[in-house]
């Protein structure tokens, strides 16, 4: 038997007590899991199974190339951003978004200890950690973009440029993409308001140029209500 720790980022039910959980491990990077039980009346750890929940995993020997079973598992450390809303929104968005496009990520320290930064971000009630952790895994990937004198980002290169070359790339929503970049502490930026939801939508534009098989998030909907 072996141990693993790791993010819960979705699960699905299987059968009438079971479940598979997709997770991003320290060790191995996404792994999928099943879970035996998950679901009868008796077992009180469903409560455990949140977007982004650290979990300490007991795994049974795999035979041959079947997916691993969980023996038991456990929370790392709880947390309070589930009570606000504004925080939960933000958490299942990122949990969705790495769940759609994380799939093939081998072990990634950096990926790893970025989540954790952000959630300890989210409980000094950041409300605006998603749009910095977007381009910190942008930056983890090599594909960030390149800072020079230009005003306006290019998302198709990767570079700024003296001319709109994108619609939602105007001279503001690059700026805040420079002070992201350029900054030594990002989480320290302030986004103006005014700014977040175009950012959010560069955002998503710059992925499908640099990501491959890049997947938009199907909570993206939710997280533009709560903070339109």
């Amino acid at each position: 038997m072996n141990s693993q720790n790791g993010f819960l980022l979705s699960y699905i039910k299987y059968g009438e007590n079971d479940a598979v959980l997709h997770c991003f491990t320290e060790d191995d990077g996404f792994q999928s899991y099943f879970l035996k039980g998950i679901y009868t009346k008796k077992n009180k750890k469903k409560a455990l199974l949140l977007p982004l929940s650290h979990l300490s995993f007991s795994l049974l020997p795999v035979k041959g190339n079947g997916i691993q079973t969980i023996s038991k598992f456990e929370m790392v450390k709880s947390s309070d951003i589930y009570t606000d809303i504004k925080c939960s929104t933000v958490v299942f968005f990122i949990s969705d978004f790495l769940n759609q496009n994380l799939r093939h990520e081998n072990k990634n320290p950096n990926v790893f200890v970025s989540i954790h930064e952000f959630i300890h971000e989210l409980e000094n009630r950041n409300y605006q950690a998603h749009y910095i952790f977007l381009v910190k895994i942008l930056k983890i990937h090599g594909v960030a973009p390149l800072l020079n004198t230009g005003n306006f980002l290019d998302p198709e290169t990767g570079t700024f440029s003296a001319e709109p070359m994108h619609q939602l790339f105007n001279k503001e929503v690059s700026a805040v993409w420079k002070m992201i970049i350029s900054a030594p502490d990002p989480y320290r930026v302030k986004i103006p308001p005014v700014y977040r939801k175009d950012l959010l939508d560069s955002l998503l534009v710059y992925y499908h140029y640099h990501i491959t098989d890049f997947q938009i998030p199907p909570s993206l909907e939710v997280i533009q209500q709560i903070f339109e």
